[in-house]
Formats: structure tokens, C-alpha cells, sequence
């Protein structure tokens, strides 16, 4: 069986990119060129990897599987040739929402200082492991427990909830906020890798909830005073937004923030992150 990176590279244009005809122009090659190496793909692996419709593209079963290690190999492969090239590593941190909020920057700084050989990036992907099972990244910040026994985590800190209103709501004159406050409203949540669920209200008192899947779009609606959110104080430092404000919701249980990383296939410089996250967290 012989699989190529080619190969792999159109999978992913074709998953990122939607259609054919746009994974084509991201790889610089003919729509037809594409149609024939993912049918090798398919041939080689002699699996069905896409779905395809007049609507749409998407990945069978089999194919969400195989696109996670295809991103992982491609990034492997990028991380070697940077290495070779440059002679500096790279690790990959991936974040849903918010990063590290207020610690950010000063993560970002100790690792430069004290680890010139490896470059940090964080990147920002929208999933439930915040680009991790999709191999966008080497590890990944998490502010609820994974579900997939593929993963480890280590929890680095805890984050309060925060309350996002309207600067003109009238909640926005008190220095905090009580859940029963909040179950009044409707509360915009994010199911997919938001960390906010009507459980967190009692039975008898649960909130209205409409659903978003972006941190921009969720602050955009706030604004408008017709609904509020929940989320980790590190969002409130990492995108303070005119229009809207933060509140502590002073009965609401800390949320856990953990790093996850691949069980089979954690990085050299797994424990030395988990130990400075853990500081930043334990020092503030």
C-alpha cells in the first residue's frame, strides 16, 4: 500500500475548501488532477473516504478517521522540514475560544526566553478538542474533559464564569451576578466547544437558550441586549469588545482549564508546558 502526501494534502484541501473546484485553486492544480488523486487514495486505502452530492462534500465514517492522521502526518512533515530547514522545532497549541486569556502573552514570552529552540503557535480552531483529534495541533487547551480515550489532559488551572450582557443591561450596574439572574434571559450558548449547558441551572429554572458557533458572532449578538452569555474569564481578557461587558457569576462553579495531548504520541515538551501553565495559573 502506497499512500503519498499528495494524496493526503487533497484530502484535506477538499474537507477545508468544501468543493473540488476550491480544493483545485488551494493546491494550484485541475479540478481534474483532484478528482483522480482522491480516487487513489480511496483505491489505495480501498475505502470510501468522501460522500459526495450535488450539495455537498463530506467525509464518510472513515474518512473523519483517516482526515485526523492525515492532518497529524502533514503536520509532522511540516514540523520536519522547519526543523531541517531552520533548525528550530515547533510546538503547536490549539484553543477553541479563548487561549490562556490574561496569561497569554506571558506563556508566550517564558516560552521564547527559556525555550529558544522550539517556536510556540497557538492555534485557534472551532472543535470539541480544539484541533487536536484533527491534528491541526500537537496539544491543546481545554475547558471541559474529552470524551476520547485517544487523549491524556492535566489540569494547569481554574478560570471563574463570567456573565457577557450589553454595557446598558441593567445587570451591568452590579458587580456580579447570581445564575437566577441569568435564567430569565436567553442565554446564546456554543454545544459544540462552549463550555455553558442549561445543567448548570436547577431543573425548575433554566434559561432559553439559541445557539452560536463563534466567539465574534456570540459577542456580536450580546451587544444587542437580546441575549446574554456564560463563559471562562479568559475570554473577557482575550476579547474585550465595545458594547458589552463581563460580570462574575458568583454561584457558578470555576471551570478546570486542562492541556490535552495524543496518548500514544505526547511531545517532548509536554510536562515543561504543563509546568509553566501551571505556574502562571498558581502565581495569579
Amino acid at each position: 500500500m502506497d499512500v503519498e502526501l499528495r494524496q493526503l494534502r487533497c484530502l484535506v484541501a477538499i474537507v477545508d475548501e468544501g468543493t473540488f473546484t476550491d480544493a483545485a485553486i488551494a493546491l494550484g492544480v485541475s479540478q481534474a488532477a483532484v478528482s483522480r488523486t482522491l480516487a487513489s487514495l480511496e483505491h489505495a486505502l480501498g475505502v470510501r473516504l468522501l460522500r459526495r452530492t450535488s450539495r455537498e462534500v463530506a467525509p464518510t465514517a472513515t474518512g473523519l478517521r483517516v482526515l485526523a492522521h492525515a492532518r497529524r502526518v502533514l503536520g509532522e512533515v511540516a514540523d520536519l522540514v522547519q526543523e531541517a530547514t531552520t533548525g528550530r522545532a515547533s510546538l503547536r497549541i490549539g484553543y477553541a475560544w479563548s487561549a490562556l486569556g490574561r496569561h497569554t502573552l506571558a506563556f508566550q514570552r517564558e516560552w521564547a526566553r527559556s525555550h529558544p529552540g522550539t517556536e510556540l503557535r497557538l492555534v485557534r480552531v472551532n472543535s470539541p478538542t480544539a484541533g487536536l483529534s484533527e491534528g491541526a495541533c500537537d496539544m491543546a487547551v481545554l475547558r471541559r474533559t474529552p470524551d476520547d480515550r485517544r487523549f491524556d489532559t492535566a489540569i494547569v488551572g481554574l478560570e471563574r464564569r463570567l456573565c457577557a450582557m450589553a454595557a446598558d443591561d441593567p445587570l451591568a450596574r452590579r458587580r456580579s451576578v447570581r445564575l437566577a439572574d441569568i435564567a430569565a434571559r436567553v442565554l446564546l450558548v456554543d454545544r459544540r466547544t462552549g463550555t455553558t449547558t442549561t445543567e448548570l441551572f436547577p431543573a425548575d429554572s433554566r434559561p432559553a437558550t439559541k445557539e452560536t458557533h463563534d466567539v465574534d458572532e456570540w459577542l456580536t449578538a450580546i451587544s444587542t441586549g437580546r441575549c446574554v452569555g456564560m463563559t471562562a474569564e479568559s475570554t473577557a481578557h482575550q476579547y474585550p469588545r465595545p458594547g458589552v461587558v463581563y460580570r462574575p457569576v458568583r454561584d457558578a462553579e470555576p471551570l478546570a482549564v486542562r492541556l490535552a495531548w495524543w496518548r500514544d504520541d505526547p511531545r517532548p515538551s509536554t510536562r515543561t508546558a504543563i509546568e509553566l501553565l501551571s505556574e502562571l495559573y498558581r502565581d495569579a
